[in-house]
């Protein structure tokens, strides 16, 4: 009979899909995962197999806890402007924009959960907007990629 587990796999799950969302596939090493999420590098590659295991457990979990949700809340139609306005002014949407442009071209299985996720988002919005003029995704996506590229140059950064 094998040792229990030491870690809360949700939890382990939750932190690694900000982690990701944060810093992107290719921004987190696994000692960076190992040392953020507090498991051991053994337990890691056992329970996720490896870092992309860890990143495609991850990237569902997200959109199933927090996207869904989401789409869920706007396909209602209650309060639509605010739900957009969550959209493009907190990180709800970054681990889905990265995934899109950094994983899906080179793996099938994220471009799948890209795929649907973004497809899903896309129903939810064109049920809340019916009334009032379509909604894209792709404007939405815009505005977060534009406040996620904020950049102040210093004095230093100035191009002569």
């Amino acid at each position: 009979m094998g040792r229990p587990r030491g870690f809360d796999e949700e939890a382990v799950t939750a932190a690694a899909a900000a982690l990701f969302a944060a810093r992107a596939y290719d921004g987190v090493g696994v000692d960076d995962l190992v040392q953020q999420l507090g498991v051991h590098r053994n337990s890691l590659y056992k329970t996720f197999g490896s870092k992309r295991g860890l990143y495609l457990v991850a990237l569902r979990w997200y959109s199933r806890h927090v996207l869904v949700p989401l789409a869920d809340r706007l396909a209602t139609g209650a309060d639509t402007e605010r739900c957009i306005a969550d959209l493009v002014g907190r990180n709800d949407l970054d681990l889905l924009l990265l995934a899109a442009v950094e994983r899906a071209p080179a793996d099938a299985e994220v471009a799948s959960v890209v795929a649907e996720t973004l497809q899903l988002l896309q129903r939810a919005l064109d049920r809340a907007s019916a009334d009032r003029g379509r909604i894209t995704l792709s404007e939405i996506l815009g505005e977060r990629l534009r406040a996620r590229a904020v950049f102040a140059p210093s004095d230093d950064d100035s191009v002569d």
